[in-house]
């Protein structure tokens, strides 16, 4: 009996041994042979916004390095998470691969009550992509000429001022309660369902001040139909040189913004995470992409699939905190 017993686990061991190598051999083979059909690029927005467009550019210089066909699939609604759902439901084979900002990932899951899609343990991080600050912006027939007149301006209407956002819980949501409890003031916040009917609220002079994203304020700041007071990046803008960071207005530790990052399934074979990391680390260097990120006032990024991951978590965690302090809800 004791014998039988040791050959029975001795053959399991065995088999076990077996079952591994062929695990490695079959995905090491399947890796080599990647991609060779077409790939799925998902941005979960409509087509033509600033996250679209830069995917759009992604996705023509993959098709290049990869010889495959890159083809965007704009899976908009429900604030971008529709199309997370999609890219953590698909088969982890690299060939539905997901373009995303943050909002969907690190903030939505804090908000809905429900979601179909876990966003720590439903993707593999492959690359962050770009960081993005916000600009505080004003209407210009305001007195409001920098952060200080704003904060003092809000302490003597006591809550009355009205501060705009692309949407509950979005990147610019959560940099106006961020703002507010900083300087210990009170606002009321009006949501819009995006970036541009915000701003023509705010030019309108239907709202007072909004943070918004440097990509689709800038325009308005450089035609004089807004009035930046700051940004909250480290670091000034090329772009708006005269605009101060919010720790050069005396909030030191300030930082929002949203940003770009790729994703796949999780359980994606590593080969082709490192594989696609690569790739798109050379992406980033290119000169069209590099200059259509900056010109949008993104910090181009790039690295290992570690490090997003560790950017990824912290930013999960960080969204988490606030949303729960401030009581932000989805509908």
């Amino acid at each position: 009996m004791h014998w039988k017993i040791m050959s029975f686990f001795k053959l399991r061991r065995f088999l076990d041994s077996i079952f591994f190598l062929v695990t490695i051999v079959s995905v090491s083979s399947y890796a080599q042979n990647y991609p060779n059909k077409i790939i799925k690029l998902i941005v979960p927005y409509a087509a033509g916004g600033s996250t679209d467009i830069t995917a759009r550019l992604i996705a023509k210089s993959l098709s290049t390095k990869l010889g495959q066909p890159v083809v965007v699939d704009n899976r908009a609604g429900a604030g971008g998470t529709i199309g997370q759902e999609v890219v953590a439901k698909s088969a982890p084979d690299g060939y539905t691969i997901l373009f995303s900002a943050a909002g969907p990932l690190v903030v939505s899951p804090h908000t809905y009550p429900k979601l179909g899609y876990d966003p720590v343990k439903g993707f593999d991080p492959v690359i962050l992509i770009a960081t993005q600050p916000l600009l505080l912006v004003v209407n210009p027939d305001t007195k409001i000429y920098s952060v200080a007149d704003l904060i003092k301006e809000a302490k003597e209407k006591q809550g009355k001022l009205n501060y705009g956002s692309f949407g509950n819980g979005s990147a610019a949501h959560l940099a106006a309660e961020s703002f507010k409890m900083a300087t210990k003031i009170e606002m009321t916040h009006v949501p819009y369902k995006g970036s541009s009917p915000a701003l023509t609220g705010l030019v309108g002079g239907d709202i007072d001040l909004m943070f918004d994203v440097f990509s689709t304020a800038a325009p308005f700041v450089k035609a004089d139909k807004l009035r930046a007071l700051a940004i909250t990046s480290k670091d000034r803008s090329p772009q708006f040189p005269d605009v101060p960071t919010m720790e050069q207005v005396g909030l030191s530790n300030f930082e929002a913004g949203t940003w770009f990052g790729v994703l796949l399934p999780a359980g994606t074979p590593r080969p082709i995470v490192d594989q696609l990391n690569k790739i798109l680390n050379a992406v980033l260097t290119e000169k069209e992409l590099r200059e259509t990120l900056l010109s949008q006032g993104a910090i181009i990024r790039g690295g290992t699939p570690e490090q997003f991951n560790d950017f990824f978590v912290s930013e999960y965690q960080k969204s988490g905190n606030l949303v729960k302090l401030v009581g932000i809800t989805s509908n």
